[in-house]
């Protein structure tokens, strides 16, 4: 049987770290899950609308998934090696995974997470320019090693005395609060501009790339229009960087058009990374780039003692397959567009909900206090949360100030999922608002 919540919560409170926290003020233990549901220690079943963390594209358990894994352990098959050894299953996947790629990128190297990924794209667009100067958005976040986080745009998530250098940010192109005080029928891509104007004012003139997500994740799900990419990409060329998208949380077909999001914004990216749904959970990232970022890191040496290990690349590619076969991304887009329209329909009724966003099934729900003043709903959204969780059904939190709810299920939901879940937040929201007396 497994432990209580007591005794969990005991034990990290003695032995993990202090920033080691957890969603609700009633914590859930997850002990089983099977596709779209997660299930608790005393039995309880949970619709999950976060997936992990963005991690569960093809849905939990997948019958062919274990069916891969059990079929590996049982014919022994080695668990460890490195690419210093051959073993098939890297180069199976790499060569499944450009096949989705945009024209022009056509190598790949696989890592443990979406952070070291973004980290071997940093290395690889300084030592191919020359530079060292990162650009990043504000409300961006691109991992917890030391390279990405310089690069985070929210200071809850950095610490005191991290180091910075090398780094400058642009403005974000945050359509709901736009820093220019714009709306998109007046917008003429002021902060795609700012990305020169940043350039020409915070470093020396050249960068050595510039990291974008094409929906910013941890920000708030905030998916800015496809022209501000186009605009961005030519500016950082201009000046000589790299673009890295960063496809941590948009990739694999979530957000409904293309495999890779940068392919159907038709983002002019030097590096694609990725992770979390790459291995519908595993412990795998991914950086794809061109050869021209690829061949100046000949003669260095570069490892990564569990990047490309066999099971969990072998995982990453019948992923690839299962979202190909039962055609997800299809259903990515029908469901999420789905689920748009309903969450549509709710902003009408609750004035709580200050903007819906997102693309295919990522999307965010902004919280605001006021419609008028957009002032952070941060309590509103956590008690929504709780209340849902109530109901059997989990969601994400983002957002600076932790006031978007973040929509990010298993990409096989379907249409009573969708109805399921607009009618649980419709039940939450008036709940709430009861019980906080607004």
């Amino acid at each position: 049987m497994p432990q209580s919540n007591e005794t969990i919560l005991e034990k990290r409170k003695k032995h993990l770290i202090a920033s080691a926290v957890h969603y609700y003020k009633t914590p859930v233990q997850l002990v089983k899950a099977k596709g779209q549901y997660v299930y608790d220690q005393e039995g309880r079943t949970f619709l999950d609308c976060i997936g992990g963390i963005v991690c569960i594209s093809a849905g939990h358990n997948h019958p062919k998934i274990k069916q891969k894994l059990l079929s590996m352990i049982e014919n022994d098959e080695i668990q460890h090696t490195t690419l210093l050894f051959l073993n098939e299953h890297v180069t199976n996947l790499a060569e499944d995974l450009l096949k989705e790629a945009p024209n022009g990128i056509d190598r790949a190297f696989f890592t443990n997470s979406g952070s070291e990924a973004n980290e071997l794209a940093f290395m690889a667009s300084r030592n191919a320019t020359g530079e060292t100067v990162v650009l990043n958005l504000r409300h961006s976040y691109h991992g917890g090693t030391a390279a990405a986080l310089s690069s985070c745009g929210h200071h809850t998530w950095r610490f005191k005395g991290q180091p910075m250098a090398s780094v400058t940010s642009a403005m974000e192109p945050y359509c709901y609060r736009c820093p220019f005080g714009k709306k998109p029928d007046s917008c003429s891509l002021e902060c795609a501009k700012n990305i020169e104007t940043t350039i020409q004012t915070s470093t020396h003139g050249k960068i050595a790339a510039f990291i974008a997500e094409p929906v910013m994740g941890v920000g708030g799900f905030i998916a800015p229009p496809k022209e501000y990419f186009h605009e961005a990409a030519k500016i950082v060329h201009n000046y000589g960087g790299k673009y890295i998208s960063d496809e941590v949380q948009t990739g694999v077909g979530r957000c409904g058009g293309e495999y890779f999001l940068t392919k159907e914004l038709g983002i002019d990216a030097d590096v694609i990374t990725m992770a979390k749904g790459l291995g519908n959970g595993a412990a795998i990232g991914a950086a794809l780039m061109k050869t021209e970022l690829s061949t100046p890191l000949t003669g260095k040496l570069f490892f990564n003692t569990f990047g490309g290990d066999p099971f969990q690349t072998a995982q990453a590619k019948v992923t690839l397959e299962i979202i190909r076969e039962e055609k997800l991304i299809q259903n990515a887009r029908t469901m999420g567009n789905y689920l748009m329209e309903g969450l549509k329909t709710l902003q009408r009724k609750h004035a709580w909900i200050g903007d819906v966003r997102g693309r295919g099934l990522m999307m965010g729900i902004e919280l605001v206090k006021d419609p008028t003043t957009k002032e952070h709903a941060t309590q509103e959204c956590a008690e929504v949360m709780e209340i849902a969780k109530n109901k059997g059904i989990l969601f994400g939190k983002g957002g600076l100030f932790g006031n978007v709810l973040r929509i990010a299920p298993p990409l096989s939901i379907t249409k009573e999922n969708c109805d399921e879940i607009l009618k649980v937040l419709d039940e939450s929201f008036f709940e709430a608002k009861s019980k906080m007396k607004v």
